[in-house]
């Protein structure tokens, strides 16, 4: 089976490095507190593939864990933030499942994972949102 890849966008009234610290700098210690229940006893194995300050990108692959459902070899993520005229940002979250050999990939299952990874992705945008000085 081929690699499945998704491409999200969305955009924020944050300012892109202020997200960026929040959401790929800090989240060891963000995340766990606003949203406990999705690390709570939750086992994933990821390798760092490249973090870029400068640029706000950040590559990472997931290699073990609950979130390969068995399916999956691994699951490679890409996230870009960008600064918009307006002073928030534009982000974009690239994400590529490489299915295990003659595994059946339902996309209900796919669809969940995203939709964990977009509550994430709200509620610490909500956090810095009402903490103005929170990484700035």
């Amino acid at each position: 089976m081929e690699v499945l890849t998704f491409t999200e966008e969305f955009s924020s009234p944050v300012v892109a490095k202020r997200l960026f610290t929040a959401m790929v700098l800090e989240a060891d210690t963000l995340i766990p507190k606003l949203a406990p229940q999705a690390v709570k006893s939750k086992y994933a194995k990821h390798r760092i593939d490249a973090v870029d300050k400068d640029n706000l990108t950040h590559s990472y692959t997931v290699v073990e864990g609950v979130t390969l459902l068995d399916k999956f070899e691994s699951i490679a993520y890409d996230i870009k933030f960008e600064a918009t005229p307006e002073g928030g940002c534009k982000g974009t979250f690239v994400s590529k499942y490489f299915p295990k050999p003659g595994a059946e990939i339902k996309e209900e299952e796919i669809k969940e994972g995203k939709e964990k990874a977009a509550a994430v992705y709200k509620a610490v945008e909500a956090y810095v949102v009402a903490n103005p000085q929170a990484y700035a």
